[in-house]
């Protein structure tokens, strides 16, 4: 298994006649990777529930510049580790389960070591309410949820 510039492990896939790298923790990282080993950007598409990806344009990555997008209806929002709003959301359900816990004050403001260790977190909100973390490799298996990553793809030798 190969790792990214961050040391995190890149998931490979062989599509016909290509080798497709994802898992990149940025755009910036994923072109990274593609300059210097001499690939081409692709979008890849999980939409069956199931690890099967597929060559797509459908979510507009590149054109976005984005490494990472899920839909899964327009009630769903899915908030990747890396999106400038994934703190606040961190920081208000460390809140609310210090609340719920009753911790002392001293111990609300430290991190929420689940969120901080789960490996590359979504927070999954629904109809603006909070619902549930999960990783970017489990949301590929949520039935109705469509899974869009920014890949490289290169020659199969």
């Amino acid at each position: 298994m190969e790792t990214n510039a961050y040391n995190q492990k890149l998931n490979r896939y062989v599509l016909n006649d290509r080798i497709v790298y994802t898992g990149f923790s940025s755009f910036n990282d994923a072109q990274e990777c593609a300059n210097k080993k001499g690939g081409i950007l692709v979008e890849v598409g999980f939409k069956d529930g199931n690890d099967n990806p597929e060559i797509t344009d459908e979510a507009g990555l590149i054109e976005k510049k984005l490494h990472y997008y899920v839909y899964a209806g327009d009630e769903y929002k899915f908030i990747h580790s890396s999106d400038p709003g994934f703190r606040k959301y961190a920081d208000e359900l460390q809140k609310i389960k210090a609340k719920e816990q009753q911790s002392p004050p001293d111990e609300r403001y430290f991190a929420n070591f689940e969120i901080e260790n789960a490996e590359d977190p979504i927070i999954v909100i629904k109809n603006d309410h909070f619902q549930s973390v999960t990783s970017r490799e489990r949301s590929k298996y949520l039935k109705h949820a469509r899974v869009y990553e920014l890949g490289v793809s290169l020659p199969k030798s």
